[in-house]
């Protein structure tokens, strides 16, 4: 009998193993996303159990700091205890609302101890006007404090500090003669009545001119992005060795805030203002003694130079024979010229009165009737004229 042979099974269909390699491709590839998308609702859960932190974290070393930052901390900390905070009250009432920022009429600026006498420099803008004063120093104590003397046309002032306990460290002084367009400049006042605060930046320009409200124009005036804002006026600009080169005194700003644009009166005038201010309560202002006409005026007449509108009887002007206009408006002598440099405004004139000083003469070159003559003035205090 012969073996027998088992059957064979038929070759699957090609279509069938096809769909069953694809049912199982779909089936894994649902469960993965089932998997993907159990972990991505898990994942929060599972981060915050795993890697939470159950106490306080580990700090980590810094290091040391740069030199740059160890040098800007040296100077504040150096410098603050001679910065103090000035308070003016336009109304009489207890002197304890000085305490108060900006309460019951009480404004608010900077100020720079001068001397261990306990002089204070500030913007005469910050004070005028009060009936009280007062300051507070970085120890925290409050000191009543009275007005020394003024000058309106520098916008400085000096006070008196009045029996204060804590020792005074007055501030180191520069020199606003070698400054140069870029070098740092630190900043440290009472912005907004927040004490003690400092900000940097850059002498950002150099002998800008700067109105007062004495109809007066500061010259040699120092430009800095330093912020600035309402409450800095009367604190010091530094430079990076710590020394005073200017007052801060002003900025440019259409919202009031510092936009980047500050100015701060010169320390070498500052230093000149307040000696005079010390020693005798007033400061003496260079001049010969002429009223000149408006700048705008003499603009629209075409002039270039001081129109000379009238001399103040007896002044230096007058005695060497400036010429105002006539009674008809005519105009006679227009200075164009002070020791060789041109004159174009009273600015001009100001300036080069302030460098020849009280007591000696300027060589003015003065146009009349169209001839330029030169005749020596001798430069004297006219608020002392004016006086007399």
């Amino acid at each position: 009998m012969p073996p027998s042979v088992p059957p064979t099974r038929p070759p699957p269909d090609p279509q069938i193993r096809r769909a069953q390699r694809t049912d199982l491709l779909l089936r894994a590839a649902v469960i993965w996303l089932l998997l993907l998308a159990t972990a991505w609702v898990a994942q929060p859960y599972l981060s915050s159990l795993w890697f939470s932190v159950s106490g306080p974290r580990t700090v980590t070393a810094r290091g040391d700091l740069a030199p740059a930052e160890t040098a800007t901390i040296e100077l504040f900390k150096r410098v603050s205890p001679s910065v103090v905070h000035v308070f003016a009250q336009s109304s009489r009432r207890s002197p304890s609302l000085f305490e108060q920022q900006q309460e019951g009429g009480v404004q608010s600026g900077s100020g720079v101890i001068w001397d261990a006498a306990g002089h204070v420099i500030t913007n005469n803008h910050v004070i005028q006007g009060a009936t009280a004063l007062g300051a507070r120093l970085s120890t925290g104590e409050f000191v009543t404090a009275r007005v020394v003397g003024t000058a309106p046309n520098y916008d400085l002032a000096v006070l008196q500090l009045e029996r204060p306990r804590a020792e005074l460290r007055p501030i180191a002084i520069g020199s606003s003669s070698d400054l140069q367009v870029g070098q740092s400049a630190f900043a440290i006042g009472s912005p907004y009545g927040l004490e003690q605060t400092l900000t940097t930046g850059i002498v950002s320009a150099l002998q800008r001119r700067l109105p007062t409200a004495a109809a007066h124009e500061v010259s040699g005036v120092i430009q800095t992005d330093a912020a600035i804002n309402p409450g800095n006026s009367g604190g010091p600009l530094l430079d990076s060795a710590g020394r005073l080169i200017g007052l801060n005194t002003a900025i440019i700003s259409g919202s009031g805030a510092s936009a980047g644009i500050g100015f701060a009166i010169p320390v070498d005038s500052v230093n000149r203002i307040a000696t005079a201010l010390i020693k005798t309560g007033t400061v003496p202002v260079p001049g010969i003694g002429i009223i000149a006409a408006d700048e705008n005026e003499a603009a629209r007449l075409g002039i270039d130079g001081v129109v000379v509108v009238r001399t103040l009887p007896g002044s230096p002007a007058a005695r060497a024979g400036l010429t105002g206009a006539s009674e008809t408006g005519m105009v006679e002598d227009v200075i164009v010229g002070a020791n060789g440099q041109e004159i174009h405004s009273m600015s001009d004139l100001a300036a080069t009165l302030e460098r020849v000083g009280i007591g000696n003469e300027v060589k003015l070159q003065v146009i009349r009737d169209g001839r330029a003559r030169t005749i020596n003035v001798e430069v004297t205090d006219i608020a002392r004229l004016r006086r007399s």
